[in-house]
C-alpha cells in the first residue's frame, strides 16, 4: 500500500519531517496539495503570499517528480470541506498511511483534527509531525505548567531545548515508480491577483532558499548592526522562504550553530539571529497557549478599554504612505511596491498607526496581512500587539518611537527614504529628520509632498493620555 503526504506550509523536500518518515516507511508515495482560496481571503492571505506558494509548489513537484512522487492537486472553497477531499485522495489511490506536519493557528488545528477523525474512520492510518518551528510549543513551560508570556524566561528554556529539535534530516531517495500523473499547478487563483507579482524580488524554490541562507551566513557576523539599516542588505532576506516553508528553521539553526562553531551563542550577529528564531518560535508558543491572540483580542485584556480612533481618512494615508513623516511613508511604499518590508521599519509604522494617529492595531495587522508576502499570523499578531503595547511582554505603553529620531539614527543619509520617496530629493538629508526643518525644506525647494497627517508631540500625549486613562 502507498503513503499520501499532505503538503501545506512546508513545501521543500530536503527536512521535511512528513515527507522523510512517509519515504522511510514506504515505497510508494504520493503527494497532495489543497487550495482553499475561500478560507485563504478569510485569513486575508497576500495575493503576493499566494502567488509565492504557487510558483514554489511549482518548484516542488518538480523536485518530488525526480522522487517518484506525483503531487496531487485538489481544491476546495474552504477547511471544512477539507478533510473529505483529503480522504477521497488517499482512498482513490490506495493508501493506507496520511502523514503531515502541523499546524498551530486555531483555524488549521481544528481541520486538522477533522482530517485526522475522518481519516481513522476509513482505516487510514495517521501520523502527523512537529516541523514548523524549531521547538514545539508545548515543551517549554514555566515552574507551574504553563506557558510563557515574557521572552527572556522563555529565550532561557529554548537555549536548553533548542539542540534536541536541531537535526537536519536528509533528503529522501527516489521511490519506486507507479502509475499516477502529477497535476498540473495552476498559473491563477480565483479571487487573486497575481499582475503585481514581484518574482525578481523573490526567486522561487529551495535552490533559492539555501543560496540565500549561504549568502547571509557569509555576512552574519554584522547581522546585530545591518540589520536596523533598511537602505542596507543586512537582513536574511529569508522570511517568505521561512514562511511557506520552502527552507525549514532547523535549516537556518544549523547553519548559525555551524558558524558559531555548534554553539548557540559566539558570533554577536550569528547569536543575535538565532534569537530571532526564537522570537519567531516564541510567538507561535503564546498563539497556541493564549489563542484569543488569533481571535482579535489583546493579549493584555486590560487593554481592550483603549478608546481608539477610528478615522478612515488618517488610516489609508498611513496605508498609502502619505503621513508627512518620510520614514514612514517610504516604510508602507516598500511594503505596497514590494510586498515585504523591513523588519525596523515594521516597528516605526506600526507604532505610528498606534500610537501617534491611535488607530486600532488590527486595522494595521490586517492591512500588512493583506500586503505581505511573507505574512504569518503568529508573527504579524506579536509584533503588532508588541508595538501597540497590547500583547505580551510588548513595549511599554509611553516607549513611543519619535519617527525622525528612528530615520536619523537607522538612515542618516537618506538613502532609503529617497529611494522609496523619490519627490523628496531636492530635500537636504539633515532636514528629512527633524520637523521642523523639514517644513521648511519643502516650502523652499517647492516639494509636492502630503502635509503632517498629525503633529508629532499632539499625537504623543493624546496616546498617553488614552492608556493612562485605563
Amino acid at each position: 500500500m502507498s503513503s499520501l503526504v499532505w503538503f501545506r506550509r512546508d513545501l521543500r523536500v530536503h527536512d521535511n519531517s512528513a515527507l522523510y518518515h512517509a519515504c522511510k516507511e514506504s515505497d510508494e508515495v504520493v503527494g497532495l496539495f489543497v487550495f482553499t482560496p475561500e478560507q485563504w481571503k478569510q485569513h486575508d492571505d497576500a495575493d503576493a503570499k499566494i502567488s509565492f506558494w504557487i510558483e514554489n509548489l511549482r518548484c516542488l513537484s518538480d523536485e518530488l517528480d525526480d522522487l517518484n512522487i506525483p503531487l496531487i492537486i485538489r481544491s476546495c472553497d474552504s477547511f471544512a470541506e477539507t478533510p473529505k477531499l483529503v480522504v477521497e485522495t488517499a482512498e482513490e489511490h490506495n493508501c493506507s498511511k496520511l502523514f503531515f506536519n502541523r499546524e498551530y493557528e486555531v483555524n488549521e488545528h481544528h481541520r486538522d483534527a477533522v482530517v485526522i477523525e475522518s481519516a481513522q474512520a476509513s482505516d487510514i492510518e495517521v501520523t502527523s509531525y512537529h516541523d514548523r518551528i524549531i521547538v514545539p510549543p508545548r515543551e517549554i513551560e514555566t515552574k507551574e505548567g504553563k506557558f510563557y508570556s515574557v521572552f527572556t524566561p522563555y529565550r532561557k528554556v529554548w537555549d536548553t531545548k533548542a539542540l534536541d529539535f536541531a537535526k537536519v534530516l536528509r533528503k529522501p531517495t527516489a521511490r519506486n515508480s507507479i502509475d499516477v500523473k502529477a497535476d498540473s499547478v495552476p498559473d491563477s487563483i480565483a479571487g487573486f491577483d497575481f499582475s503585481n507579482d514581484r518574482a525578481d524580488l523573490w526567486k522561487p524554490g529551495e535552490a533559492e532558499a539555501k543560496k540565500r541562507l549561504k549568502k547571509f551566513v557569509d555576512r552574519i557576523d554584522d547581522y546585530d548592526e545591518a540589520r536596523d539599516v533598511p537602505s542596507q542588505t543586512g537582513t536574511s532576506l529569508l522570511s517568505p522562504y521561512l514562511n511557506a516553508g520552502v527552507i525549514s528553521p532547523r535549516q537556518c539553526l544549523a547553519a548559525a550553530l555551524k558558524h558559531n562553531d555548534g554553539n548557540i551563542t559566539g558570533s554577536e550577529g550569528a547569536t543575535t539571529w538565532i534569537s530571532e528564531l526564537t522570537w519567531r518560535d516564541f510567538y507561535t508558543h503564546v498563539m497556541v497557549g493564549f489563542p484569543r491572540v488569533s481571535r482579535h483580542h489583546p493579549f493584555k485584556k486590560k487593554t481592550e478599554g483603549i478608546p481608539w480612533r477610528y478615522a478612515e481618512d488618517d488610516f489609508q494615508a498611513w496605508c498609502e504612505g502619505r503621513t508627512g513623516y518620510p520614514i514612514v511613508d517610504a516604510g508602507m511604499r516598500q511594503l505596497n511596491q514590494t510586498g515585504w518590508m523591513h523588519n525596523r521599519l515594521r516597528m516605526v509604522t506600526a507604532m505610528f498607526l498606534t500610537k501617534n494617529l491611535l488607530i486600532d492595531w488590527r486595522w494595521g495587522e490586517k492591512y500588512f496581512m493583506q500586503k505581505l508576502v511573507d505574512g504569518d499570523l503568529a508573527a504579524n499578531n506579536g509584533g503588532w500587539q508588541w508595538s501597540a503595547s497590547t500583547g505580551t511582554d510588548s513595549v511599554p505603553y509611553f516607549r513611543i518611537f519619535n519617527p525622525f529620531s528612528q530615520s536619523k539614527r537607522f538612515d542618516v543619509d537618506g538613502t532609503f527614504i529617497k529611494k522609496l520617496c523619490p519627490e523628496l530629493e531636492a530635500v537636504p538629508s539633515s532636514a528629512l529628520h527633524d520637523q521642523k526643518k523639514l517644513a521648511a525644506a519643502l516650502e523652499k525647494h517647492d516639494v509636492d509632498y502630503p502635509a503632517f497627517v498629525v503633529d508629532y508631540k499632539a499625537g504623543r500625549e493624546r496616546a498617553l493620555e488614552a492608556f493612562k486613562s485605563l
